[in-house]
């Protein structure tokens, strides 16, 4: 483990994060999780999908 990550979870210990940014981070960790369980049950669709070749002018 680098030290750096050690001096910094020692800052975390002696002042911790505001109640708002612990629900910020776990809201946008909540959505990530909800796009993924969405997408691997229920598929990716077709119009967000872009064809091979789009891109290069074919």
């Amino acid at each position: 483990m680098n030290p750096r990550w050690l001096f910094r979870m020692a800052r975390w210990a002696q002042r911790p994060p505001s109640e708002r940014r612990v629900k910020l981070v776990l809201g946008i960790v909540a959505a990530c999780v909800a796009l993924f369980v969405i997408e691997r049950y229920v598929g990716w669709p077709d119009a967000l999908s872009v064809e091979p070749g789009f891109w290069h002018g074919r």
